[in-house]
C-alpha cells in the first residue's frame, strides 16, 4: 500500500525554489538591522516589528522583480519608510483632529489657548494648517514635515511662513 515516493514523480520547478531560498537569505541578512533602524525611527518596539513585517511582506510579494534589482536592500528600506510615512500621516490627521497642548498649571487658560489656537487654525487652508502643526506644534524640521506630507521642504517653509502670517493677522483681529 505504501509505495515509495519517486522523486521523478514530483515535478520540481527550480526557479521558485531558488527564489524562495534567495528571499529567505535576504530576510535573514537584513531583518535584524531593519528592525533596529525602524525601532530608532519609531521609538516603539511593537510598531517597528509591524513595519518590518509589512515591508518584508511587500518585498516578498514582488521578490521576482526586487531580487533582480541592483539594490534590493534600498528597495526594502524605501518600502519600510513609505509604510512608516503612511502610518505617520494617519497619526498626523488624528492629531490634527484633536490638537492638544501639554498640561500646565492653569487649566482654564490652557483650555482658552487651545480653543483660540483651534479656531485660528481652522480658518487656515489645510496645507498651511498641516505645515504649521507639524513644524510649530510638533517641532518637525521642514525636511521631516515635507516627507510626512509628501512635498518638498521649500513648500513646507513657504506654507509655514504664509500660515504664521495668517495666524498673526487673525490673532491681531481677536485682540482688538
Amino acid at each position: 500500500m505504501n509505495e515509495p515516493l519517486h522523486l521523478a514523480a514530483v515535478p520540481l520547478d527550480p526557479e521558485p525554489l531558488e527564489a524562495s531560498r534567495s528571499f529567505e537569505t535576504f530576510y535573514d541578512a537584513e531583518s535584524r538591522t531593519l528592525f533596529r533602524r525602524l525601532w530608532l525611527v519609531t521609538g516603539n518596539r511593537g510598531e517597528a516589528e509591524e513595519l518590518m513585517q509589512d515591508a518584508f511582506l511587500k518585498v516578498w510579494e514582488r521578490w521576482e522583480q526586487v531580487g533582480a534589482m541592483e539594490d534590493p536592500v534600498g528597495y526594502l528600506y524605501r518600502t519600510a519608510m513609505n509604510l512608516f510615512r503612511k502610518r505617520y500621516q494617519r497619526a498626523v490627521l488624528a492629531i490634527r483632529r484633536t490638537v492638544g497642548l501639554a498640561p500646565s498649571r492653569d487649566d482654564f487658560a490652557d483650555a482658552d489657548d487651545r480653543e483660540t489656537v483651534r479656531q485660528v487654525l481652522s480658518t487656515l487652508p489645510p496645507r498651511q494648517r498641516a505645515a504649521l502643526v507639524l513644524t510649530e506644534l510638533l517641532g518637525f524640521s521642514p525636511d521631516d514635515a515635507g516627507r510626512a506630507l509628501g512635498v518638498q521642504a521649500s513648500t513646507i517653509r513657504s506654507l509655514s511662513h504664509q500660515g504664521r502670517a495668517s495666524f498673526r493677522k487673525a490673532m491681531e483681529v481677536d485682540d482688538d
